[in-house]
């Protein structure tokens, strides 16, 4: 199991891409999240509101979900992140496994 940490321009774009991965089943849950974020962009320091979009699934799934969150995303360069989970309880691990095999 892993986490794909993906930072969205909006709400929108977060619910769009996690609903279109849940439909696919290439996820079999979503959380979004506002965030204030700081960062380099041409030369620039910018601020600006954003969403962070975390999606929960298998790790053999993580090229399927960068290609298409790549294709809904607005970005140019979005931020798209595998973080793995050590540790997780077997119930949830199975019926993530149930769900996504489906």
């Amino acid at each position: 199991m892993i986490f794909v940490y993906i930072v969205c321009k909006n709400k929108a774009e977060a619910k769009k891409i996690g609903l279109f991965l849940i439909k696919k089943r290439l996820a079999v849950c979503c959380n979004i999240f506002p965030i204030d974020s700081i960062y380099w962009w041409r030369k620039k320091i910018v601020k600006s509101k954003e969403t962070v979009l975390i999606v929960k699934t298998l790790k053999n799934d993580f090229k399927k979900i960068e290609k298409e969150a790549k294709k809904l995303h607005s970005y140019k360069a979005p931020c798209i992140l595998e973080i793995p989970i050590k540790r997780v309880n077997l119930e949830y691990l199975n019926w993530l496994r149930q769900e996504l095999s489906k």
